[in-house]
């Protein structure tokens, strides 16, 4: 029979045993609640790709480490890597959150990286869990407020209400900066809201394709350097297709203060400036199979500019026509002082 002491020396020893266990299935548990994690707390809505448009997006993690950052992807036919290519990672905040802007598109990834992850420009699917991603989260974007649109020369037009990178950095919209008066003239605004700039945009409901377009803007072209008015084309749904008339000094107050483009402006033969005199002017737009040409009219047929382009012309497609006054973004000349822009007259011939 086992004396006293040994008993006690054994019930001793089951207690370490059973303390030890209950600490070691307490490190497990913690151990799981540690692991890591990423959650959404902001989503841009669902909707189809778009390289103008940029979306606020935001979240939080748990467990990282030292060093790990967050790649986010956008889902537009392939997951492509947000918000650029030469910038695929987005910074985890002190208090454990990160924020960053997006691309639009029907569904969302967040992913918890080290330092050995190369983020490519797009993929078919998104890399699994292990090595260098740590953790991965997936949500499909909010549902698409319905657009606020308005009348104007016959044709529906839908009021741009979310930020783009027009101008080199995010210009904000509001839907308050465009107005139809009673003689029937859009007008688009630039307002000061706090410390930031609003700006307007409409976009024709339809594609409209090739044919005579013509805008009769009356004008004023004693703005701030910085401030831009453009009518363009624009296809959402496949290339871009885009074609410019375009009003602005770009924050240079020497240039010349309108041009005609079609993309990319970076070609030289693809952009011709002009000078457009203060007042009324007719914009038009003749575009076919190869070639479109550009007029600015003053009065009943004084042709202040006009150009041809046969070269790089983009055929037509899904394409729309959009109206937008916005702030461009320039270090030795900002914007100074809000600005509206009427236009009198939108008119389309086949």
């Amino acid at each position: 029979m086992p004396s006293q002491t040994n008993r006690r020396t054994h019930a001793v020893f089951s207690l370490m045993i059973a303390g030890l266990t209950c600490v070691s299935a307490s490190c497990r548990s913690a151990h799981a609640d540690s692991q890591p994690s990423i959650q959404f707390t902001r989503v841009p809505v669902a909707t189809q790709g778009s390289s103008e448009t940029l979306d606020p997006i935001e979240g939080r993690v748990r467990g990282n480490l030292p060093g790990q950052r967050i790649v986010l992807f956008a889902l537009s036919g392939v997951w492509w890597v947000q918000p650029l290519a030469d910038h695929p990672f987005t910074a985890i905040h002190p208090d454990l959150t990160w924020k960053n802007v997006t691309h639009p598109g029907t569904a969302y990834a967040a992913l918890l990286v080290d330092s050995h992850y190369s983020p490519p420009l797009t993929v078919n699917t998104l890399p699994e869990k292990g090595g260098p991603v740590v953790a991965e989260a997936i949500i499909q974007g909010t549902p698409e407020s319905k657009a606020q649109t308005l009348e104007f020369s016959g044709y529906r037009w839908q009021v741009r209400q979310t930020p783009s990178d027009h101008g080199g950095f995010r210009n904000l919209y509001s839907p308050a900066n465009v107005s139809v008066d009673s003689k029937g003239f859009l007008h688009l605004l630039v307002s000061k809201k706090g410390d930031n700039w609003q700006s307007a945009e409409v976009a024709l409901s339809r594609s409209l394709g090739y044919g005579s377009y013509r805008f009769v803007v009356r004008q004023n072209t004693e703005l701030d350097p910085a401030a831009v008015f453009a009518m363009f084309t624009w296809d959402d749904a496949g290339p871009p297709r885009e074609m410019d008339i375009e009003v602005s000094r770009w924050g240079e107050p020497e240039d010349k203060n309108a041009q005609f483009v079609i993309q990319p402006y970076v070609v030289p033969a693809n952009t011709v400036r002009f000078e457009a005199p203060t007042g009324t002017l007719t914009y038009r737009m003749d575009w076919g199979p190869g070639r479109v040409s550009f007029k600015a009219i003053r009065g009943a047929s004084d042709v202040v500019a006009e150009h041809l382009f046969t070269s790089g012309v983009p055929s037509a497609g899904s394409e729309k026509i959009h109206m937008i006054v916005y702030v461009y973004s320039n270090k030795h000349h900002p914007l100074e002082h809000g600005f509206e822009t009427v236009i009198e007259k939108f008119e389309f011939l086949p």
